[in-house]
């Protein structure tokens, strides 16, 4: 056998042995003999640099240094999990399903929620190209020198896979390896790790990927998104996957009703501890993926998964004083600042809130013993007050009445829960806010500017609002503390690239009250500029699809403000898009006005997300469940029948795919 046929033959070898130790943990070779192959491998590919392969097993020891990690852009969407806590929230949520698909049968998908990093992993031919972060759903950091030193992700697949698709799994830390790491780091001295989640998510940013091939990270399955993959349910979906070479946990299990999902529940509540991994709730699917097609998404969520979190760990600690932050509207939040405790892994110091009426509902008071859980938010929330604890000099809290950042005396305006300070222009939190939510990944997205630069640059007077960014200049940059000739460089680079963001998110920088990133869209979609949309009446924006009295005030209120319209008229001068670009407004017209649309099926010519553009991009609406104000329903192949039946009995016109695209002819 010549020196590139071991080559060969040796990664396959490796790559079976691999598989069998770390995805189906039956070793059938010693850990010295592994070693020896690996060992004999490298000495093979030093000699032999023509036969470099990215999937070769010897590329697991890591070794590269990445600097900076590349932001990439999802193939598709990353989205989040919408959370339950009750039986009653999994029968709400099963009757909003049973809505929209009609009377069909539905099976479910009950999957380990497993607390760790999500990542989206790209194969194209069977090999990994890309490995992704999270990051805010559309966008991550480009991890794939470290996720290749991950043995259970597989650098090459085997079995009939797609030529083309994403997977999207989580990475973890076990908790035995987690043990070890923490045995090591006490041994040198060092100060143990808080738990493995956060772990294995900072494992992923690492410099050196040689440091990250030493930590036991695992990598376990959830998900596969990609087109013509040939798989039609979330079951298919993991055990497919598992042929193809990918670690999927064996606990999914595949339930017939909400009855069954309530046993599974029940079952890891209790067992859950037994596992290797930290767990925090079970995920439960719609199994069939043209359902999942039918019921479609929210602006946030999937409506076809729901994350069941299992009761969240509460500590009692003693709040020691409640603080008042400014939010970028006005809005004030009052936060608990709490004697330190170790809640699910973390230290918690602070919690929020919320408002008044909160703090008076459950009558929490600066000295209270109070009761802190972490749940599905992020920030930890007071549950309660233990008043077997309460100081014998304890007086009620009396919210504050003016601003702490300007004096300025606070309003609360009926039906509000929050009170807000009216100083728009003259509050520094809410002057930096603004900016910092400008220049935030979704909005206008600069590089090379951060949240604690806006503050710097306010407090030295450069910037006073977020037209002011186009007008720094590196000399004017670089006497700030902490501040290089690179970073400045870097700085107004990124100013000026952001003047190719469009329009929709232009708009959702400005920070107008209720205008979110879908708003955004529907106001650029339905004024295609500005100054339309400055002109519009509260009538005339009502009028849009979903934009109701409140955002409508809010929008009329903000382009009212002299100021504001100011501020975006320099904002034009330096260039910053404030309408639709050609290639948008081709693809747009009227010709849907007025109509809502229900899709529902497999097309051939396009697909769902593509029909469902059209429409939008058309002026027509698209519905999630038919009903009497359904124009139209556009029936694919596969269409269930309960929805053919009821566009029927309410006399709606179903028309196919080909009719569809007649209709934008």
């Amino acid at each position: 056998m010549t020196e590139k046929e071991q080559i060969e033959a040796l990664r396959q070898e490796l790559r079976e042995h691999n598989y069998n130790y770390y995805v189906l943990d039956n070793p059938t070779i010693s850990d010295y003999d592994f070693d020896q192959k690996l060992k004999r491998l490298q000495e093979l590919e030093a000699k032999h640099p023509e036969m470099y392969d990215p999937s070769s097993p010897t590329l697991r020891v890591g070794g590269s240094v990445t600097k900076n990690f590349d932001t990439v852009v999802h193939n598709e969407r990353m989205y989040s999990l919408d959370n339950s806590y009750s039986k009653e929230d999994l029968e709400d949520w099963e009757k909003r399903i049973q809505r929209i698909l009609g009377n069909e049968k539905v099976e479910f998908t009950c999957e380990l929620k497993y607390d760790g990093a999500s990542i989206s992993l790209t194969y194209e031919g069977g090999r990994l190209v890309r490995a992704v972060t999270r990051g805010d759903g559309f966008q991550g950091d480009d991890v794939t020198t470290n996720v290749k030193t991950i043995k259970s992700v597989p650098l090459r697949l085997k079995g009939d896979f797609p030529e083309r698709f994403d997977v999207r799994g989580e990475i973890v830390l076990p908790f035995e390896g987690f043990a070890q790491m923490n045995a090591e780091r006490m041994e040198i001295g060092e100060e143990p790790y808080m738990n493995p989640r956060n772990t294995a998510s900072g494992s992923l940013k690492l410099q050196d990927s040689a440091l990250v091939a030493k930590r036991p990270l695992d990598c376990l399955l959830y998900g596969i998104v990609g087109r013509d993959t040939g798989i039609s349910s979330q079951w298919e979906m993991l055990e497919k996957a598992r042929s193809w070479g990918f670690k999927v946990p064996t606990e999914a299990k595949l339930c017939q009703s909400t009855d069954e999902v309530l046993a599974y529940i029940n079952y890891w509540d209790t067992h859950r501890h037994n596992l290797p991994y930290e767990t925090d709730g079970v995920v439960v699917k719609v199994n069939s993926l043209q359902q999942q097609e039918e019921l479609g998404f929210t602006s946030k969520s999937p409506r076809w998964a729901m994350a069941y979190k299992f009761k969240a760990e509460q500590v009692a600690t003693v709040l020691n004083e409640i603080t008042y932050q400014v939010g970028r509207t006005g809005s004030i939040t009052p936060v608990a600042n709490l004697e330190p405790v170790l809640l699910a892994g973390t230290t918690v110091k602070r919690a929020s809130l919320h408002n008044a009426d909160q703090i008076a509902k459950f009558d929490i008071r600066e000295g209270d013993t109070v009761f802190v859980e972490k749940g599905g938010e992020i920030i930890p929330k007071i549950v309660g007050v233990d008043f077997s604890k309460r100081p014998k000099d304890s007086k009620p809290t009396q919210y504050i009445d003016t601003c702490p950042e300007c004096g300025t005396p606070l309003v609360r305006a009926e039906g509000d829960a929050k009170h807000f300070c009216t100083n728009y222009y003259g509050c520094p939190p809410q002057i930096t806010g603004r900016i910092q939510h400008y220049i935030s990944r979704k909005a206008m997205d600069i590089e090379g500017l951060g949240s604690e630069t806006v503050e710097q640059l306010y407090k030295e007077g450069l910037i006073t609002n977020y037209a002011d960014l186009y007008t720094l200049t590196k000399e004017q940059l670089l006497p700030l503390e902490r501040m290089a000739e690179k970073s400045a460089e870097n700085l107004v680079k990124g100013v000026q690239a952001s003047l190719g963001i469009p329009f929709e998110r232009v708009l959702f920088a400005l920070g107008i009250r209720y205008v979110g990133e879908t708003v955004a869209k529907k106001l650029a979609r339905a004024y295609k500029n500005i100054d339309a949309l400055m002109a519009a009446s509260e009538e005339d924006l009502m009028g849009i699809d979903e934009i109701g009295q409140r955002i409508a005030h809010s929008v009329v209120e903000f382009f009212g403000d002299e100021t504001n319209r100011e501020i975006i008229a320099r904002l034009k001068t330096y260039g910053v898009q404030f309408s639709l670009s050609e290639e948008q407004l081709e693809n747009q017209s009227e010709r849907l006005k007025g109509l809502t649309i229900v899709v529902s099926g497999v097309f051939e010519k396009v697909g769902r997300a593509e029909l469902k553009k059209l429409i939008e991009n058309n002026g027509g609406k698209v519905g999630s469940s038919i009903s009497s104000k359904t124009s139209y329903l556009v029936a694919g192949d596969k269409m269930g029948p309960s929805k053919r039946a009821k566009a029927e009995a309410l006399s709606v016109p179903i028309i196919s795919e080909d009719e569809f695209l007649g209709m934008l002819q």
